[in-house]
């Protein structure tokens, strides 16, 4: 194909534009819309996984707070993969159990060591919702800068072929300009979608993070209580 051919598609629809375009505005095209599917695939796996954490975290609470004890819930939660709210208590129940298997001496500190399981643990989990989503903001950032090079390149073409055509007609030089803004468009319709679910996926993963460690809080407050009449019971022993 010449650059003259290039410059005057005879086809303007989307596809004729694609087939007409410059290889390197192809590949420009092409790696955008591989970038705009990739992004859907993971706002959907997202927002699947979401609503799934929430409801489970619901379930959750549901439970703890209904009055059952705490080792049998850790028992039944113990011998399962857990997230969310389940997995942060199955940390710090585990913590608390290793130190009553232990001498009293393990005490020491106690509830320090339960803070920072509790901490770790909501650090995964919260890392666990925040996976792919630098995805979304890569794409959100650099797709219309690589629909511009696209663009660029488009018309650094166009022009070659008006130049080698010597007619700068309205007629010959609009399907150039229109083909070469077509990877803009594309690079746009990556970003946006892009930029706009990742501040909502955010957002629910901020929330979630919330959650959990307003439980964490509840949470080690109870234990500690447990710990302290724990302490008082010894005390009355060996007094």
């Amino acid at each position: 194909m010449t650059p003259a051919d290039a410059a005057i598609p005879h086809d303007l629809t989307f596809w004729g534009m694609f087939w007409a375009a410059h290889f390197v505005v192809k590949t420009v095209m092409l790696g955008l819309i591989a970038a705009s599917l990739w992004s859907w695939a993971i706002i959907i796996n997202k927002y699947l996984l979401y609503s799934r954490v929430e409801k489970s975290m619901d379930r959750f609470e549901e439970t703890f707070w209904s009055g059952n004890s705490l080792e049998e819930l850790y028992d039944t939660l113990s011998t399962r993969p857990t997230s969310g709210m389940a997995a942060v208590f199955v940390g710090g129940m585990r913590e608390w159990k290793r130190s009553f298997s232990s001498a009293s001496s393990a005490f020491m500190g106690l509830q320090a060591r339960i803070e920072k399981v509790l901490d770790v643990s909501i650090a995964r989990e919260t890392e666990r919702l925040e996976s792919q989503l630098l995805v979304l903001a890569s794409v959100a950032s650099a797709a219309p800068f690589v629909g511009l090079f696209g663009t660029v390149w488009g018309i650094m073409t166009a022009f070659q072929a008006i130049a080698i055509s010597k007619n700068s007609s309205l007629a010959v030089v609009a399907p150039g300009i229109a083909e070469a803004l077509f990877a803009t468009a594309i690079g746009l319709f990556a970003a946006i979608p892009a930029l706009i679910f990742y501040n909502a996926l955010q957002g629910r993963v901020a929330r979630s993070q919330a959650r959990m460690e307003s439980f964490a809080d509840e949470f080690s407050s109870i234990l500690s209580r447990h710990m302290d009449q724990h302490v008082s019971v010894e005390r009355g022993h060996a007094a």
